[in-house]
């Protein structure tokens, strides 16, 4: 009896074995048809192994070494160096003005010391800004810079100690954030001292954006850019930019993602990605554009490009170890315009790059190909 009851279980286990047998054996030859995990793309080799970042805050602010003469072949400096500001605004109290006959709202502002624009917001006055004799308009009170030839928001800033978002908040300016020779501009209140000032002000991309371009005279129109790189746009003229975008953005280098964007670990908000690859590695445009910004003055990002591809649309790239381009060139989509590094804050070679539009940044991810 005993040997009847285990019949079907030496039977049921002879079964299993052989599905077990031949499913080993399907395994085993479905393993050369189906691509190992971490196998080598041959179309994006893979970077050398990366370690994990420590976050922003935690790393050593950028010291210039002596290589950078080689990494930053000499250009004219920035316009902001080079048409530097005296902070010489105009402080005047509130009061009220009567509109005279021939009286234009920048004649008032001239005669009152304040901003045509200031005023205008106070007043309620639309464009095209006419005002009528016998009209009494309100002067605001307010410190107030009078803007000069070639002068930029990022100097203007830097000269006073106040961050250059302020200005344009005080200020109610917008895209393009353009300024022009004879504004008187509102300065928020800020450090006294020269020393303060100079500690207190800190250059970003944001800034050079939206400040970085000098002032321009009444009916002056931007530069075009540049197609010679040998040709390079002197730092008074501002920079024309494309009037709309061509086509998609493209990966600026292969590698991998070792940073995303959005919330980091420690909760600073991450602007862009980074890409992990091998020092000197080509740093491709990402669209046809115009070279807004070649430089190091951003100290967490060294070696950076800041390319305006049109329709607000703008491309950030970083820690970059050599700089082939210069402000007012025109670049072609998948043109080399610098070699990576592990400039600025960068814990080895990477590339930081970012898409924004306008001012705000927007997740490169969605914006390029899938790989």
């Amino acid at each position: 009896m005993g040997d009847d009851r285990n019949r079907p279980c030496r039977h049921m286990g002879r079964h299993l074995g052989r599905h077990m047998a031949m499913s080993l054996i399907a395994l085993a030859l479905l393993g050369g048809c189906i691509p190992q995990m971490g196998a080598p793309d041959p179309d994006y080799p893979a970077p050398p192994p990366y370690q994990a970042q420590r976050p922003y805050d935690q790393r050593q602010p950028y010291q210039p070494r002596a290589e950078d003469d080689r990494r930053y072949p000499p250009a004219p400096p920035p316009a902001w160096l080079a048409r530097p500001v005296s902070p010489d605004a105009q402080t005047i109290r509130a009061s009220t003005y009567v509109v005279q006959p021939g009286d234009t709202l920048r004649g008032i502002a001239d005669r009152t010391g304040s901003g045509s624009e200031a005023i205008a917001r106070a007043n309620g006055l639309t464009p095209p800004f006419t005002v009528h004799s016998g009209q009494r308009l309100a002067i605001p009170a307010g410190r107030y810079h009078l803007v000069r030839a070639g002068q930029t928001g990022i100097a203007i800033a830097r000269a006073y100690g106040v961050d250059w978002s302020r200005i344009i908040a005080a200020n109610d300016l917008a895209a393009p954030y353009t300024l022009r020779v004879g504004m008187r501009i509102l300065i928020p209140g800020g450090p006294v001292t020269a020393a303060e000032r100079a500690a207190t002000f800190r250059l970003d991309i944001d800034d050079i954006l939206t400040g970085g371009e000098p002032a321009l005279a009444v009916n002056q129109r931007p530069a075009r850019p540049s197609v010679s790189p040998t040709r390079t746009l002197p730092p008074s003229a501002a920079l024309a930019e494309p009037a709309r975008l061509k086509g998609a953005f493209a990966w600026p280098a292969r590698g991998n993602i070792v940073a995303r964007f959005g919330p980091g670990a420690t909760g600073e908000k991450f602007n862009g990605i980074n890409i992990a690859v091998p020092l000197d590695t080509p740093i491709l445009a990402s669209a046809d554009g115009v070279v807004a910004y070649a430089g190091n003055e951003v100290a967490n990002l060294g070696g950076l490009v800041i390319l305006k591809h049109g329709g607000g649309w703008t491309t950030v790239y970083g820690h970059a170890n050599q700089l082939l381009v210069k402000r007012g060139q025109s670049v072609k989509k998948g043109q080399t315009i610098a070699m990576s590094g592990d400039s600025g804050l960068a814990d080895r070679p990477e590339l930081h790059f970012e898409i924004r539009q306008g001012r705000t940044p927007v997740d490169p991810l969605g914006q390029l190909p899938r790989r």
